[in-house]
């Protein structure tokens, strides 16, 4: 039996300059934290003929070109992984909320796949496989900080170049102002679950067609995201709320479905009663989570709690994707 564990996470700045549509002219840049809320991925041979596939469906194919779950298919195939095998994944938080699942378990799969195979393999080359699989062969309309930051895990910078290659750096900040900043920030659920699929391509269309608005934006984010590197590893956590306030605003007025009325009324009450600097909505659409900076959890934690939103406790994880069980 083979189990993997793989972090889902937060962005700090720059979300959607990874997209192909904008690097590949511009370059982009992201600054994204692992955090330690899991994808666990469970591979064990069966007893029965086929793939017995088990996440929110249960799926028992005969062979690789049967199995429905796309991501699950690729893999398969891309490693020729022989049936009789069972694949069970669980996630500590559920898909589509803005934490980057879908490459979390991506890049978990992966590594499960390695290990079943008895193969070694670095967090590069799953990060790199990972968006090979989602990108290329699936033709999905993502990014690829979600892929890097699961393998790496940590406070991840990541530069993403024309040429499709991409610089990783671990934030250079210490550990005083790591734990301001751990002790600073929280996680609030506004509901529901989404696909965001739909928000990127519109976003891939747009960019592709030099739409003036959208590159804009995804040029101030950027020039944000760097700038908050600046400031955390300057030790000034203080001043990370208000660039949080920027992207948000900002963010807000790049796609069309960022936000809604609900969100927009939490936002307010964060700011106004319970004391939050800056905040943002982790992931691509009005739903999900709130990722909130604040002097006063306290505070934030009662208003946010008479507003009807559930705090979701969180710290970073700097392990990335890992073995966690290898039986022969």
């Amino acid at each position: 039996m083979i189990i993997t564990r793989t972090p889902l996470r937060i962005s700090f700045g720059g979300g959607g300059t990874d997209l192909p549509s904008y690097y590949r002219e511009f370059g982009g840049f992201v600054l994204s934290a692992a955090i330690n809320k899991y994808v666990y991925i469970t591979i064990n041979k069966s007893f029965l003929p086929g793939f017995f596939l088990r996440y929110s469906e249960n799926e028992h194919a005969q062979g690789w070109e049967q199995v429905r779950h796309p991501l699950l298919r690729e893999a398969l195939m891309l490693h020729e992984v022989p049936c009789p095998l069972e694949i069970v994944s669980i996630a500590d938080v559920p898909a589509g909320t803005g934490l980057g699942s879908s490459g979390s378990f991506l890049v978990g799969l992966v590594h499960a796949l390695y290990a079943y195979e008895r193969k070694r393999v670095t967090a590069e080359v799953l990060a790199r496989e990972a968006v090979e699989i989602e990108m290329n062969r699936l033709k999905e309309p993502v990014g690829k900080q979600d892929q890097y930051v699961a393998a790496y895990g940590g406070l991840l910078c990541q530069e993403y170049q024309p040429d499709d290659s991409v610089n990783v750096t671990v934030l250079r900040v210490s550990e005083t102002a790591l734990k301001e900043l751990r002790d600073s920030l929280m996680l609030f659920f506004v509901g529901q679950t989404r696909n965001a699929s739909v928000l990127l391509d519109d976003q891939r269309k747009r960019s592709e067609r030099r739409d003036k608005a959208m590159l804009e934006g995804l040029h101030f984010v950027k020039q944000l995201g760097q700038e908050i590197r600046s400031v955390l590893e300057g030790g000034a956590i203080h001043e990370f709320g208000k660039l949080m306030h920027e992207h948000w605003l900002r963010k807000r007025g790049r796609s069309s479905g960022m936000t809604n009325d609900r969100v927009d009324e939490l936002y307010d009450v964060a700011r106004t009663r319970g004391r939050a600097t800056g905040g943002k909505l982790v992931g691509a659409g009005g739903s999900g989570f709130l990722l909130l900076h604040t002097p006063d959890r306290k505070r934030l934690r009662a208003a946010m709690t008479d507003a009807g939103a559930s705090e979701m406790e969180f710290s970073f994880d700097f392990d990335g994707s890992v073995v966690m069980m290898r039986n022969a």
